[in-house]
């Protein structure tokens, strides 16, 4: 046999390469010709095979994560709304016999309390390394400074934000007194305009012309509801106080985004906890001021409807705690849904429950806050994501037709040949 068939049968082999003849010298324990070849080869393909299994993996994680964000998502809507829908209509009903708007306002706000316990035992619970109780209070109370919370932060960032969740709630509960939960839920809707008005004006947010559209079809709503009934008698004192509630909500946030800036959830359980010792502190005085004054006066403390106080306090306090829970567990977008979706839950409780008729200009009024409302939770970049989803579909549709064209003109030259005949291209 000539000498280079032999050379390219070793090189076929794999004799010829470097490694097989290190491997053929050193006697290798399970050697043969092409061993290092084949091994490489099993190489790669191991690694193509881990790295197809670690995009699948991966990619079946991130559906499975978007999947439970929206089951959360859907819980969290529906406990939001239930919740805000279960204080105004328990608050309805405490109204028959009890009216003390400030007590319940205090009473409700004392409860806020229980919030980094709260926060807390779920930590403590789920958290692989847990902390003590001092350690996580230190570590939250970071959102008042490097130096954490000292007396003088304590009364100089608390007392406005205290001040002003005392005055959101309490015109609030004003508010119920004069209107129906439907229109005060309507209304309450309004602070997401707002808020934007405010960051805007005062934080130099970015200006978005969807929102200002937004806030003028809230400002309409506002002028229509008051109109309902001919802008005289409680209806458009109600107005006013719902309105008042709403701004006094949207000034609240505009501040603790300018003072405090973002805050994770245990920082707010340590805030929202923080705003309840304060309450019990220095605003116990006014329940009892106005108890002497009888401006808002009960015979004893036992004749006190406890049941629906603790109602409203858990529900609110339970409200409190899944708007903050809804952030982390959820999208954003998703908790903001469920407030406004407490506007038809208690629109078929007051039309079913108390026979309350809506007229015309009252449900028009609702509808204009409520899409004024769903406007403002479009992202700051929702016109380029329009534009690129628009482009998306029509780069599909070409492809798609390209496709079709082709397929026909396969279709055309098969069913030529069969019939015989050649198409000749004109040149």
């Amino acid at each position: 046999m000539p000498r280079s068939s032999m050379d390219s049968k070793a090189t076929t082999n794999g004799v010829a390469t470097i490694e097989d003849r290190i491997l053929r010298i050193t006697g290798y324990y399970g050697y043969y010709p092409g061993y290092s070849s084949q091994k490489r080869g099993e190489g790669l393909q191991s690694n193509t095979e881990n790295n197809t299994g670690d995009a699948e993996k991966s990619r079946c994680q991130s559906y499975t994560s978007t999947f439970l964000k929206f089951v959360w998502g859907f819980l969290i809507i529906l406990s939001v709304s239930s919740s805000w829908v279960g204080t105004a209509q328990i608050i309805k009903i405490t109204y028959k016999n009890f009216y003390c708007p400030f007590f319940m306002t205090w009473f409700s706000t004392n409860w806020n309390i229980m919030f980094f316990p709260v926060y807390y035992s779920g930590h403590f619970a789920t958290a692989q390394e847990k902390q003590t109780v001092l350690q996580k209070f230190r570590e939250c109370s970071r959102i008042f400074g490097e130096d954490g919370l000292t007396l003088k932060l304590f009364l100089k960032r608390t007392a406005p934000f205290s001040i002003l969740w005392t005055l959101t709630n309490y015109l609030y509960l004003l508010a119920l007194r004069k209107l129906t939960a439907t229109d005060v839920s309507a209304l309450f809707c309004c602070n997401k305009a707002f808020m934007f008005l405010l960051s805007w004006i005062v934080l130099k947010d970015k200006f978005m012309g969807v929102r200002i559209v937004a806030a003028i079809m809230a400002i309409t709503g506002i002028v229509m509801m008051a109109y309902a009934d001919g802008f005289h008698g409680d209806s458009i004192i109600g107005v006013a106080l719902a309105v008042g509630s709403a701004s006094a909500s949207a000034l609240y946030k505009v501040l603790f985004k300018m003072f405090l800036g973002t805050a994770n959830f245990g920082e707010a359980a340590h805030f929202f906890s923080t705003l309840g010792f304060f309450n019990l502190i220095f605003i116990s005085c006014m329940p009892v001021i106005l108890y002497f004054t009888k401006v808002e006066y009960w015979s004893s403390f036992s004749a006190l409807p406890w049941g629906y106080l603790c109602g409203v306090a858990g529900l609110w306090f339970a409200f409190n705690i899944l708007v903050n829970v809804g952030v982390v567990l959820t999208y954003p977008i998703l908790v903001s849904i469920g407030t406004v979706l407490s506007v038809p839950g208690n629109a078929a409780i007051d039309l079913l429950k108390h026979e309350v008729i809506f007229s015309v200009v009252r449900l028009g009024a609702t509808i204009f806050i409520c899409l004024g409302f769903l406007l403002m939770l479009l992202p700051e970049e929702w016109d380029e994501i329009t534009l690129r989803f628009i482009n998306s579909l029509k780069e599909k549709k070409s492809e798609e037709h390209t496709e079709d064209i082709a397929e026909s003109s396969v279709h055309t030259r098969s069913r030529s040949r069969a019939n015989g005949t050649v198409s000749i291209p004109l040149s």
